[in-house]
This record gives C-alpha cells, structure tokens and sequence, in this order.
C-alpha cells in the first residue's frame, strides 16, 4: 500500500534530491555499462513496475517497449502517487507519444526530482539506458527517499535499519547492498528477527549461500508476498551484484507491496546489485511494525553508547597518562647526566644526541600531551552535558601531576642544554686562552730582558746634580713604562689563573712559565724601588725643598676639595616629608662631624709642611723658595676656609633640630588619620560583602533579604559622622603637607568613593530584590525555583557582577539543559533568546530579565526515569528484564554491557537471572552506586 503525499513530503528535501540525483548521475556513466547489471536491472525494475501495474489490472513485458507510448507510464505514476495526472493523447504518432512521455517527465519533476540527460525522445525511441535510468528515479522518489532512520535518510536509513535487525546474528555483517547479501545469511536473519516461527536459523550455514537464498527469497515469497526478484545464482557468482536493485526491492517491503511478480535472474557473471538491495528493502518495510519496542530500544543504546564511549576515553586517557609519564621517567636520567670525556668532538657529539632528541623524540610526546589534555576536558564536557559525575583519573595520572613531570623535563632540558652550552664555550675557551697566554709571554720576556743589568748599575754615584736629575727623569719614564706593563703581566696571571680553573690539559707548564714571569716581576719591581731610593738620596739636600712643595700641592688639592664640597653642603637647603627622613639627615650630619677630628689633623699637617718649608728657606737662604711651583693654592686661603666651616657646623645643627620638630607634628597627624581610617575602610568593605551576599540570593527567602538590606541601609547613614570626623582629620593633614601616610592603606579619595559605591550598592539591590518579590508572586514560581536560578546565575556570573555577558548566559543555559548548536541555526536560536532578555541590546543580561525569562521556559532532557521507562517498555512491564530479552532487543555489545553490570533482581517472584534494570538506569546518572 503506497503511502500518501503529504507524509511523503515530509520527509523530501529538494536540495537533497539535487544530490542524491547528481551521485545517481555517476552511478549512471558506470554502472550501465556492464551489460549484466543491465540485464538483471531490467528484470527487477520490470517486476517493480508489475507490482504496482497490476493494482490497476495490467502490467508490461518489455520495459523499453511497452512505456513508448507513455500510457502505462503515466498509469504508472497515477499508482504509486494516488494523483491524477493530465488526460493522456490518444493518438499513435510519434508526436502524441513524445507529449505522453513529457506529461509523465513533468509530473516527477514537479515533485522536485532532477532529470539528468532523460528526454521524451529517448524512452520513446527505446533507449534502454534512459528508460532504466528514469525508472530508478521513480523507484527513488516514491518508493526509497521517505525511508527515515535516526535522521537519517534513503539508502543510509535503510541500511542503517539493515544493520540493527541483523547485528545479533551470527556471521552477518551488513555493510552494503551488494556482497554483504550473497551468503543469504542477511535475508534468513531479517525474516526470523520478525517471524522466527518461519525459519530456524540455527541450522543455517555460511557455507550453503544457495541453500539460505532460496530459502529466504521461497519464505518471503510464500508467507510475505514479496515476490521473487533475484536469482540465488547470480548473486553468488556476480562479484558485486547491483545495488539498485536490491533498494528498489527493499522498497516493496517498506511499502508491504502486494502480489508483487517474480524477477527471475539468468546465471550471469555478475549479478545485478541493485536488484539484490531491491530485496533487502522490501525486509524493512514489511517489518516495521514493531517500533514501539525498537524506540525503546534506541533510548537505552543511545545512554549506553554515552556511557561506553565515556568509558572508552577514560581507559584512553589512562594509557595515554601512563605511556607519557613512563616516558618522562625514561629520559630524565639520561638529561641529568653530566659525564664528558672533557674533548670538543664529544661535547659536540653530545649536543648532536640531544638535538636529535629535540627533533624526533620529543615532538610526538608533544602531541601526546596535547591529546591528552584534550581527551580529557572532553571527556568532561561529555560527563557533565550527559549529568555523569566528573572522571577522576588514577593516582598519580592528574593532569596536574602530568603537568608538573612535563614542567620537570623542560627544566632538566635547559638545564642539560645549558650545560652542554656551556661545556663547548670552556673547551673553545681553553684552546683560545692557551694561545693567548704564550702570545702575551712571549712580548713580556722580550721586554723584561736586559732590564736587571741597568737596574743594577752604579752609574749615578759619579753624577753631579743636574745629572742625577736626568737620571732620576730616565728612571721615572721607566717607572711609568714598568707600571704600563703591570697590567700584562696580570693578564698572564688571569689567563694562567682561568686556564687551571677550566682544567687545561698542559696547565703545568703554563704554571711553571708563569712563575718564572711573576718571580722575575717581583725583582724588576724590587730593584726599581732600590734605585730610585739611591737617586733620592744623592739629591735629598737640593730636592727637600721641592718635595715638601709638591707634597703641600698633594694634599693640599684635596683638601680644599674637601672644604668647598662641606661648605657647600652644610648650606643646602633640604625637603623632608618624614621622621626617617629628616633623622637620616641627622645621622648623615653626626658622623660628619665625627669626621671633624681627622680633618683638623688633616689641615694641621699641611700647615706644618709651610712650616717646614719657611724653616729650611730661611736656614739655607734659598732665594725664591717660598714659590710653589706645583699649586697656587696658600696657606692663609686654606685657614680662611677651614674658619667657614667649624662656624657652619652650629648652624647646621639649629636647622636639622627645627624640621625634627615640624616631622614629628606631621607624624602625630598620620597617626590620627590611619586610625580612623583603618576602622572606616574595613567597615566600608564589610557592609559591601554582605550586601553583595545578600543580592546573590545566597541565604533566606527574598522578604528576608530585603528586611536586611533595610536594617544595614539605616546602618549605614548612622555611621556617616565617622567619615565626616575622618573629613576635618584629613583638612589638618593637607594643610599639614603630607602627602604620604604609611600607617594605612586608605586614602581619603578611596574612602569617598567606597561610601558611595556602598550606598548605590544597597539602592540597587533593594531595588532589584523588589523586582525579583514582584516577578516570583505574579509568575507563582517557588521559593525553591528561585533559589535554583538564582545559583546558577551566580555559578556563571565569574566576577560578580550580577549581570552575565552573553557568552555566560549561553553556558549557563546549556548547564540548564537548553540544546544551542554550534552552526548557523543554533546562533539564530541564542539571538532569539537573547533579544528576549536584553531588548535594549545593552551587552548583558541582569538577573531580572534571566528570571523573568526562566518562568517562562522549560528544558526536556534525559532522565533516570526515562531510561527506566524505556527498560519497562522491553520486558513487556515487568519491574525486571532478562539477559535474552537484552540480546533480543539491543545490539550485541550493549546488551553484554547491560547484562555484566544490571545487579540481580530480588523482588518476589523473579525468575533466575532476573535483572534489575532500576538500579542500573539510576547508577547511570550518579544517582545510586552499583
């Protein structure tokens, strides 16, 4: 019996016919061109098209032939559909069957199916390509496409349903329409899970496919008035039998056609495919009775296939977890070790190995990782969108302990990186220190050589004075080129020094040049001091009144120095802001006048040196002796500036004691303040938590909350004379100057602020909790309700603001059951709701408008209960179920699922191996332990 249109239109999409029609195209150029398939598809589209010809009392034989003319083809199509079509011509020209034929083409494609390359000109030439190809889009459009599975459509909801029926069975796998039906097995098993009274399947074997074909197609034939379409010889000697033909067979069964005729195949090389789906399809539609019991059965395989492949990614993250944490272990002794043969070659052997490990090694434990983390935060949201309790991965396996091992291994690989770093640059080091040493050496002892002979010379005690002056200018100049080399010869000692630090291989011989170097320097330097205390000697009488001048112009410089600095700093003016401050100040100015002492010891001495010097002028009568020739600074200019400062130091101290004073005020003002303020400030913030706590609805009902909020409002203009005492404090400290208060952390701006924001906070929540006791009583939703929402609110509302963003506001609807997809339709949805609740578009969503919205929808998801209902429904009401009611019903893996873990039922008046499906559905959702 042919379905009607309406109900057929619902399950028709245009755009899936384009498709669908545009793959048939393919199916076109390829398969009609095996002369077999074309055969064995024209005996079963025949028999197809006899099936529905014979309702009105005829039928054909030829199929190119007999549609040439158009009348049984529209005739036909008026039978499958239930319409009538325009009145036929009658006429036997060829034009009148040409417009025949396009009444026929017109009125499928005005059900929107697509002809490809299918013109009136070709059926009725006889083209029997064309005139097979137009009846395949029939046989699509009126017999397969309304075939629904799961939302699934056509030819996969048919196999989709191919595959349920027959997925308890033993050696049958159906995973297309042509060589998953040759054995016969799947036609045998499609017949006894519906009418198992009519084959016994148990004695069928896989390796009889003619005996299981005959006896399918002769059962179905005889008891199901499905006729006998395929020939079992060609479906077991065709490779790839067509899989037109099966569908379009299958189609009689969706359809429960009667009195369909017989298609008889020829023994073929390859046997149609298509009429073999042909009759697979006609399986469906005669079985499809029993939907009740199968939509049951879809309920607890769609919860069980959550719960196995929530099981599947935990055993997942387990093994990953475990390989990647065993793996860590495995390398981190050898990015520990610190063993090196102390050579380059290996150094860079070394780097080579870890560069290698960088490369190769590491990358795919990366992947691992990321794998992993990302296994198990969907295995979360799996967990948590399905109402399972969260995973908690084994001991030791935490993302967070994985995390920490991964941490530990890239801080052993800088580590180890750095030090093979490291090792290179002091081996390259070496090499280059050692060539420096000996260029260095070399200069130094082609310098040094003659040098001991000159120092040792006598020449200087037959000298008059002006030459012994030229000497002791000649030995100067050699002093300052001595002096000049003293940083070479350090240098040798540093490179020598660095060269035993980096253990150089040959750094005994680099010692014992060094030594020879330092020990020769330490004479030179011995013998230089010698002969410049020989040359002193010989000038001290004519000289001894030249030294005590440049000894008065060396020390004389500094001091001055010193004097004009001190003077300038004991007249500085200073800005203080605090006690320390001006004590550092003090301090600073104690310990410089501890410093007086030696300063006067200081002027002393140089005064004695004119002394000295006006004594030894007068005693020799050296004309012109009291010029100094090395400073123009005096003795008299010297007391005069010593005078100034031991007169400024009292002056100094009067000033440092008067701002001590004026701090020590100031100190007592912050003291005053921070007082205060340290006790307003928290009171402050304390008001605002609680009345915060109070606007998040998370204690008492919302009379309570506003009876509160009242109580702490009065509360609150009670204690304004504190802020205004802190007020008339605050005026004295900035006429005071002080900006800075160390004793407490408020100021009198953030304390202004906080009491404002305090008292708009209690305005606004009074308001809102108002508007929340005027939403509950006019909707009449429950105290519990509200509670409800108002915690899943607050469970999203991350920052406390009382307000969700919109991406909050999506979560938490999908954390409240609401299904928002991810594509286009899905963001439609949201914007829907979203206009809803923020019509003025402001960017966010009070807590108002989310009640007002969540009175007014309601969510539909799986339950405890459902799944319970749904066991109900296959064990035929019984408060228990049996393991071969499971394996009748349920797929062969999910029904052992159920059968290992349903506890025993121990209600009266169960039989043995009772299972309780209860407790089972609860264990599922968390609600009970098995």
């Amino acid at each position: 019996m042919m379905m009607d249109n309406g109900v057929m239109s619902n399950h028709y999409d245009g755009s899936y016919a384009d498709g669908y029609m545009e793959q048939e195209e393919e199916w076109e150029r390829e398969g009609l061109l095996d002369p077999a398939w074309e055969k064995q598809q024209k005996k079963t589209f025949t028999a197809w098209c006899n099936s529905h010809l014979r309702k009105a009392g005829t039928g054909i034989e030829n199929i190119e032939e007999d549609f040439r003319n158009g009348l049984k083809l529209m005739l036909l199509l008026e039978v499958i559909s239930g319409e009538t079509l325009p009145k036929p011509d009658r006429g036997k020209m060829r034009f009148h069957k040409i417009a025949n034929v396009n009444k026929a083409l017109d009125f499928i494609a005005s059900k929107g199916v697509k002809l490809v390359s299918i013109g009136a000109e070709e059926i009725v030439d006889g083209n029997l390509k064309m005139t097979l190809g137009m009846i395949w889009t029939i046989i699509l459009r009126f017999a397969i496409q309304d075939i629904s599975v799961e939302e699934m459509t056509a030819k996969e909801g048919l196999l989709l349903w191919c595959q349920r029926k027959t997925a308890p069975y033993k050696n049958v796998n159906v995973q297309n329409f042509h060589l998953s039906f040759k054995d016969g097995l799947a036609f045998c098993a499609l017949i006894h899970r519906h009418r198992p009274d009519l084959i016994d399947y148990s004695k069928l074997s896989k390796d009889n496919p003619l005996e299981n074909l005959n006896t399918a197609f002769d059962v179905a034939e005889k008891y199901l008035d499905i006729p006998r379409m395929l020939d079992p010889d060609d479906l077991i000697n065709t490779p790839k039998p067509d899989e037109r033909a099966i569908m379009t067979y299958v189609s009689c069964y969706y359809h429960a056609f009667q009195g369909a005729q017989q298609v008889q195949m020829q023994n073929t090389a390859m046997p149609d495919e298509r009429a073999v789906m042909t009759y697979v399809s006609s399986y469906y539609h005669c079985f499809s009775g029993a939907q009740k019991a199968e939509t049951a059965a879809n309920r607890i395989c769609k919860v069980l296939k959550v719960n196995q492949e929530n099981e599947r990614l935990m055993e997942e993250y387990e093994r990953l977890a475990s390989d990647l944490l065993d793996w860590i272990r495995r390398t981190m002794p050898w990015l520990n070790s610190r063993q090196a043969d102390n050579s380059l070659a290996g150094c860079q052997k070394k780097l080579e190995d870890y560069r290698t490990y960088r490369r190769k090694h590491k990358p795919p434990r990366v992947e691992q990782k990321a794998k992993l983390e990302t296994n198990f935060n969907t295995l979360q949201t799996k967990l948590r969108l399905s109402n399972r309790p969260a995973y908690m991965p084994t001991e030791g396996k935490m993302v967070s302990d994985i995390a920490g091992a991964w941490k530990g291994l890239e801080i052993a690989e800088k580590a180890f990186e750095e030090w093979l770093l490291s090792e290179m640059m002091r081996l390259e080091r070496l090499d280059y220190l050692a060539q420096k040493f000996k260029h260095k050496a070399d200069i130094h002892e082609d310098w040094t050589r003659g040098k001991e002979e000159m120092l040792q010379s006598q020449d200087f005690r037959q000298c008059k004075l002006n030459d012994i002056k030229a000497l002791k200018k000649k030995h100067e100049a050699f002093e300052s080129d001595l002096a000049a080399h003293q940083d070479r010869v350090e240098q040798i000692a540093a490179i020598a020094q660095e060269l035993n630090t980096l253990e150089y291989h040959d750094v005994a011989s680099v010692n014992a040049r060094c030594q020879r170097i330092c020990s020769q320097w330490d004479r030179l330097g011995a013998l230089t001091q010698r002969r410049r205390h020989a040359l002193d000697d010989a000038e001290r009488v004519l000289e001894q009144i030249d030294l005590l001048h440049l000894e008065f112009a060396k020390r004389a410089a500094p001091f001055n120095n010193w004097l004009d600095g001190t003077r300038e700093d004991l007249v500085d003016m200073f800005i203080v802001h605090t006690i320390e401050e001006i004590s550092g100040l003090m301090d600073a100015h104690a310990r410089f006048k501890a410093t007086l002492g030696e300063a006067d010891k200081e002027y002393q001495a140089i005064v004695n040196l004119v002394h000295q010097v006006e004594s030894i002028v007068k005693q020799h009568q050296i004309p012109g002796g009291l010029e100094n020739p090395y400073t123009t600074l005096t003795a008299h200019e010297l007391n005069r500036k010593w005078s100034d400062v031991r007169q400024l130091v009292p002056q100094r101290d009067g000033t440092l004691a008067a701002e001590l004073r004026k701090q020590q005020n100031n100190e007592t003002l912050r003291r005053q303040f921070a007082e205060k303020a340290n006790a307003v400030g928290p009171w402050i913030e304390r008001q605002m938590d609680a009345v915060t706590a109070i606007g998040m609805g998370l204690q008492g009902s919302l009379e309570d909350q506003l009876r509160r909020l009242k109580e702490y409002e009065a509360g609150v203009y009670a204690y304004k004379p504190h802020i205004e005492e802190l007020e008339r404090i605050h005026q004295a400290v900035q006429e005071g100057m002080i900006f800075e208060n160390r004793y407490s952390q408020y100021t009198m701006e953030t304390l202004r602020v906080g009491w404002e924001q305090l008292l708009t906070s209690i305005n606004r929540t009074i308001n809102e909790v108002e508007n929340q006791i005027l939403t509950r009583d006019s909707k009449g939703i429950t105290q519990e309700q509200l509670t409800e929402f108002r915690a899943s609110f607050n469970h999203f509302d991350k920052n406390r603001t009382g307000r969700l963003a919109p991406e909050e506001f999506k979560s938490c609807l999908v954390s409240l059951g609401y299904s928002i997809g991810k594509d286009r339709q899905g963001e439609l949805d949201f914007q829907r709701i979203l206009a809803v609740v923020d019509p003025n578009s402001t960017g966010y969503v009070s807590f108002d408008a989310f009640l007002d919205f969540m009175t007014r929808e309601s969510t539909d998801t799986d339950t405890a209960e459902q799944v319970i209902d749904s066991f109900r429904i296959l064990a035929g009401d019984k408060p228990y179920i049996t393991a071969d009611e499971l394996r009748r019903e349920l797929p062969p893996d999910q029904a052992e699922y159920c059968v290992a873990r349903m506890p025993p039922y121990r209600g009266p008046g169960a039989p043995a191996g009772a299972l309780d499906y209860m407790a089972f559905s609860t264990a599922l959702y968390g609600e009970t332990d098995l």
